[in-house]
Order: C-alpha cells, then sequence, then structure tokens
C-alpha cells in the first residue's frame, strides 16, 4: 500500500514550482540549440547541490515576464571551455610561477581573481521540453520546439520527488502513477557514492507495457549484476500477472476481445506464462548469491522444472521417440541440420506425417511401411525400445521369404523391432530381385517410393542394395540417445505449452547438457511456442503474453553477421510482438547478438563494458552515447547492479542502481 501511495504522489508533481528551488540553482546557460546547451556554473554553486556527476539531470526553466511554462530537460555530458577561460589560464599560471598559493584559508588570491577562478562550463545534451498543455497539465516533449536566448534560463538540479517524477515519465502519459508499476531500483549517478546520499533513494518503477511482449537486453561484464536484474525483471512479471483477471474459462465466448493484450485498467488480460532457459543452473537451483533462494524456491508453487537429468525436482527434458515420432524427428533434424551428405539429405527430406485420407490404402500401406523402416533406424542405432512394442505393416509371401531365418517373419502380424530390421535389410539387399522389376511394370511406380528408400539406405548402411556397407547411416544418431526415454507418453513441448498458458513459470535447466543439445532443446521448444501462438493469432484465439528468458544469450543466438531471418530467435525477435511473445535476453557483448535481434530491442539494461568496440556498436541505439566514457570506466566489481535504463515507454536512457534480487523483496 505504501508504494501504491508513493507512486501517485508522482503525479501531483509540480516541476514549475517544486524543480527551482533556490538551494537547487546550477547555473545559466551560454549557448543553446536544438540538442545541446552550454552553461555557465562555479564551484559554490555545485558544491550547494550535492555536485553535478557526469548524466545527472538539470532542469532549464524559461524564466522571463512573458507567462510560459517551459523547461528544457538536460543531461550532464562532460566540461566544456568558456569564452574567457584563456585569460583565466593565463592567469592561473602566473600564480603558480610565483609559487602564491591559489586555494585554501591561506589563499593569497584576491577575492575578485578567487570569484573568477570558480566558473567553469559544462556541455549537456538537451532531451526534450517540459511544458504544460492547455488543460494545465504537464507534458513531455523529446526534443525542441523552440528555443529562446540562452540568458532567458536558469539551470536547477532536480532533487527528491522532482527527479523522481523525470525518470519514471512514460510516453503517452505524464508519470508513472498507477498499481500496476513495480519498483525496479533507485537513480544513481555515478560509480562514486559521496554525494548519491544527497539524492536519497529515488525511486524508478517498471511498467508492464515496457516488458510484456517486448524485447529487452540486458549488457554487460561478467559478475555486473545482469543475473540479478533478470530475477527482478522475473519477479515484477509475477507480480503483475497477479493482477490479472481470471477470466480463462469465459475467454473463448468472446473472441472479438481475445487479441487485447491488457484490460483498461493496464493489468494483462490473461495469466503471464515465463520460461527461462538456464544455461548455468542458477534459476533451477538455490544458489549463495541470492540468499539461499532462487525462482524456484520463491514461486515453488507456480514453477515446473525441466532437466536433460533425471534428478528429484525436476521432470525429465526427454522425447519418447517410439511414441512421439514427429517430436522425435525433430530432434534428429536439428541434430542432422549441418551434416550436407546426400544419403542424409534425403532422410532429413522425409515425410512422417499421416496420410489425411484413411481410405486411401495404398498411401496408408506406404506410411506405415514408412514409420516402421523409421523405428528400426532408432533401433539399430541403441535406442532403447518400450517393453513389448511392436510394428505392424503390410508384407506379402514373396517378401516374406525373402528373409532367410529361422521360423516365419510376417509383418502383417506384427513384429518386434529386431525382427523388422531383419525384414527390411533383406529387402534391400533383394532389391534387384526380379520380384521389384515385376511390381514397377505392373503399377507403373517402384515398391519402394524415395522416402522408403531414403530410410533403407540409413538402416543398412548400403547406397547401393547389392553393395558394402559404405556410409555410417543409422550411427549418425547416437549422437542424441541420451534425448529418448521409454517411459514417457506426452512430449515435453506439448506440456511445457499447456502450463506456460495457465501463467506459470518454467525452468529449463541446461545446465548439465552440451552445447549441442542446450541448443536442440532451445531451438525446438521456442519453435513449438511459437507455432502455437501463430495459430492462434491465426485463428483469433486469446494469446496470453509468455517471456522468454536467454541467459548467456550468445551460446544460442545467431551471431552478428548471420542474416538467416527463418531462425526461431530472429522470429521471435521480428514477429513476436503480434503474438504476444517477450524475449528478455543476457550476455557480456553487444557485438556478439544479430543485428536483427538489436534493431529490435525496446529495452536495454547496459551495466560495464570493459573495450571501444562494445562501444561503438552501443552508440548506435538511442542515446547511450552520452554514457560511453562512464560505462568503460566504472569498477564491475563495486558496482553490481549499476545500470543505464532505456525503457520502451521511457523517451531516454536513465542511470539505475538495481535493487538486489531476494525473497525479502518478494
Amino acid at each position: 500500500m505504501e508504494l501504491t501511495n508513493a507512486i501517485k504522489e508522482l503525479a501531483t508533481v509540480d516541476i514549475f514550482s517544486e524543480g527551482k528551488k533556490k538551494e537547487d540553482f546550477v547555473g545559466r546557460p551560454f549557448y543553446l540549440d536544438y540538442d545541446k546547451a552550454s552553461l555557465l556554473v562555479a564551484d559554490a554553486w555545485k558544491i550547494n547541490v550535492g555536485g553535478v556527476a557526469q548524466g545527472a539531470f538539470l532542469l532549464a526553466f524559461y524564466e522571463n515576464e512573458e507567462k510560459i511554462s517551459e523547461a528544457l530537460l538536460l543531461r550532464a555530458i562532460r566540461p566544456t571551455k568558456l569564452p574567457t577561460d584563456n585569460d583565466v589560464i593565463c592567469s592561473m599560471i602566473e600564480y603558480y610561477k610565483d609559487n602564491l598559493k591559489t586555494a585554501g584559508k591561506e589563499s593569497q588570491l584576491d577575492d575578485f581573481t578567487r570569484y573568477e577562478f570558480s566558473f567553469s562550463g559544462l556541455e549537456c545534451r538537451i532531451l526534450g521540453t517540459f511544458y504544460k498543455d492547455q488543460s494545465g497539465k504537464i507534458v513531455f516533449g523529446a526534443d525542441v520546439e523552440n528555443f529562446y536566448s540562452s540568458h532567458n534560463y536558469s539551470v536547477y538540479k532536480p532533487q527528491g520527488k522532482v527527479l523522481e517524477f523525470i525518470v519514471n515519465l512514460r510516453d503517452g502519459e505524464e508519470i508513472a502513477g498507477s498499481n500496476k508499476d513495480v519498483k525496479i531500483g533507485h537513480v544513481r549517478y555515478s560509480s562514486s557514492k559521496r554525494s548519491q546520499e544527497t539524492l536519497g533513494n529515488v525511486l524508478v518503477y517498471l511498467s508492464p507495457k515496457d516488458f510484456l511482449g517486448k524485447r529487452t537486453a540486458l549488457f554487460g561484464m561478467t559478475r555486473t549484476g545482469k543475473s540479478n536484474t533478470v530475477k527482478k525483471i522475473i519477479q515484477a512479471t509475477v507480480e503483475i500477472g497477479k493482477k490479472a483477471k481470471n477470466n480463462l474459462v469465459d475467454q473463448a465466448s468472446s473472441p472479438e476481445n481475445s487479441l487485447v493484450a491488457f484490460l483498461p485498467e493496464g493489468a494483462p488480460k490473461y495469466p503471464v506464462g515465463q520460461i527461462i532457459f538456464d544455461i548455468n543452473g542458477e534459476y533451477a537451483n538455490a544458489n549463495l548469491q541470492d540468499e539461499g533462494t532462487a525462482i524456484f524456491e520463491l514461486y515453488k508453487d507456480d514453477v515446473i522444472r525441466y532437466s536433460v537429468l533425471q534428478k528429484p525436482g525436476f521432470k525429465v527434458l526427454k522425447v519418447n521417440f517410439y511414441r512421439e515420432i514427429n517430436a522425435g524427428f525433430d530432434l534428429i533434424l536439428s541434430h542432422l541440420a549441418d551434416d550436407t551428405s546426400d544419403y542424409v539429405n534425403s532422410f532429413k527430406a522425409i515425410d512422417l506425417s499421416e496420410p489425411e485420407d484413411k481410405t486411401d490404402i495404398p498411401a496408408v500401406t506406404r506410411y506405415k511401411r514408412k514409420i516402421a523402416a523409421y523405428l528400426c533406424c532408432l533401433s539399430a542405432a541403441g535406442f532403447k525400445v518400450p517393453t513389448g512394442f511392436k510394428v505392424k505393416f503390410e508384407g506379402n509371401k514373396d517378401l516374406n521369404k525373402m528373409v532367410q531365418v529361422d521360423g516365419k517373419i510376417d509383418p502383417s502380424a506384427g513384429l518386434d523391432l529386431k525382427e523388422a530390421i531383419l525384414w527390411f535389410t533383406a529387402i534391400w539387399e533383394n532389391y534387384g530381385d526380379h520380384y521389384f522389376d515385376d511390381y514397377k511394370k505392373k503399377h507403373g511406380h517402384e515398391w519402394a517410393d524415395e522416402d522408403l528408400k531414403a530410410l533403407l539406405i540409413f538402416l543398412t548402411r548400403k547406397r547401393m542394395s547389392s553393395g558394402p556397407a559404405n556410409v555410417s547411416g543409422f550411427r549418425k544418431l547416437r549422437g542424441i540417445i541420451d534425448l529418448h526415454t521409454d517411459v514417457i507418453d506426452k512430449s515435453f513441448d506439448v506440456e511445457i505449452i499447456e502450463v506456460l498458458r495457465l501463467g506459470k513459470i518454467v525452468i529449463i535447466d541446461l545446465s548439465q547438457g552440451d552445447p549441442n543439445i542446450q541448443q536442440l532443446y532451445s531451438e525446438r521448444i521456442c519453435r513449438r511456442i511459437f507455432a502455437d501462438s501463430m495459430n492462434r493469432f491465426i485463428h483469433n484465439s486469446p494469446n496470453n503474453f509468455v517471456q522468454f528468458y536467454f541467459e548467456e544469450a550468445h551460446n544460442l543466438f545467431p551471431k552478428k553477421d548471420d542474416k538467416d531471418l527463418s531462425q526461431i530467435y530472429n522470429r521471435l525477435a521480428k514477429e513476436g510482438a503480434k503474438l504476444n511473445l517477450g524475449l528478455i535476453y543476457a550476455t557480456q557483448e553487444v557485438s556478439s547478438i544479430s543485428g536483427n535481434i538489436l534493431k529490435n530491442t525496446q529495452n536495454w539494461f547496459i551495466a560495464h563494458l570493459n573495450n571501444d568496440d562494445e562501444l561503438k556498436e552501443l552508440k548506435k541505439y538511442y542515446d547511450f552515447g552520452d554514457f560511453a566514457e562512464s560505462l568503460i570506466r566504472f569498477s564491475a566489481s563495486s558496482d553490481k547492479g549499476f545500470v543505464r535504463m532505456k525503457t520502451y515507454s521511457n523517451p531516454f536512457v536513465v542511470p539505475v542502481q538495481i535493487d538486489r534480487f531476494t525473497v525479502k523483496g518478494a
């Protein structure tokens, strides 16, 4: 309740009366244009306001007899030269040469000279203009519509509620001011904290509309607080989701409103699902840096954890390749994606979908043979076969005779996979038999279509039916045997979609998987969620918000110069907004992420970067160029959680100290 009241108080702040306190005066501009302002400041004025840090916000109020309520919002960038600096420098040098004391109580400067020496210049970026509209409301425009002669302005340093008003601006709204906002941290201008106490805790809030369905990036060196920020966003999203009205029962009865994402008061219309791809296991498991808690502990009733390995408290992130035919084959396709051998390409091109027309007997017969041959490939590769598992498909007495084994093998009566392997192997090795020539003459096509041929080559490892085993064939599948289980009936990705639609948190623990496995699972799950959301969108069905979180995103995302827009991560970045799919990703380097993703990112959290190459990339976006020098300079170890934040609805970057993620803050 106290937080809600504090937010609402911001809506009543009048910067034109509260922002011009005498004790907050900083200086006067001596140059103005549409982009920048140069200020005359004095040491005494700076001392009075607790200093003017690089990146600090300032307000330049228009002061003249005309009743114009207007103030330019400035950001302090760097010192600038005064027109009188050359004379002052000459005088200083003369005093130094004479070895005269120029500072302190014993200063030998006369009062006039000391006064002259105390002035300096400050270059500022103009971020926009505050003004009152016709109704008297304070509005912010992110440009300068008109500027007056510089002598008409006085500059003040905003403090307290005035500063809080500024840093919580929203596009389209005059200020953050509803109970949907969530506190993320407080304003912090510099690495040094000596003067920070004068600011107090000027709070910074997040709006749900900034993150739900949007793209969010977190960049910074290791141990600078990226994971803590991600956890705060997850925490905020949970709080936002609690405010969604529980209308899952009757949502189907009002399809005309099914795609409306937010209710009038700003809360999401449906519960928000969150899925975390946990490369390092820090979200799925307890760790000391979170004071003994983790996301799964904090929200244990709403979290479902999956792991590649079988362990207590986790569901197994595996597929029964024999029961979930298409799900397993999709994983195989991802595993073989980089293999361009002709016979492998033929194998990857096979169609395992069931015929739509069940009365088409020849099509159904070919389908059953194809599925049986595919399952034989799995068995030959070493995928554990479920107990009592058999396949049944059509053969005939002439084909059955080709199998030289003790006893009769009749596929129409059902075969276990060892018998089926013998049957298909015999068929391929005898494919030059006159039976198949006669079949082709009689029916006008071969007994084995191209899909079945590709499978038989894969199974027998023989390119030519009468030749030796000269390809790897089914052995290429052994690398993903660990993705198979013989006990699960429902595919994990189907279950994940179901729980996300209910507004749950899913954590995919990939910490014990090799990079290939991590890539396979991540891509598969993302593609399935994307496809489900697209299907709902096309059929005008409800699409609740689903937020994707990627730690160490460089392990999964396409690289900077990758132009393949069909990759699922590029599609999430470009098309996810209309499907209510949000993307939050964290990594060390801006340059490690595809430009297609960066260009579609609306929210940015930037911590310490340690080289100019990264700064050059960062300067391309918004007004981060103003912070380039400080980002490379401050300490990664002592300034954890100190970020420069640009959100979707905020018109400029705000320097923020992110609150520490802790169970006490829930």
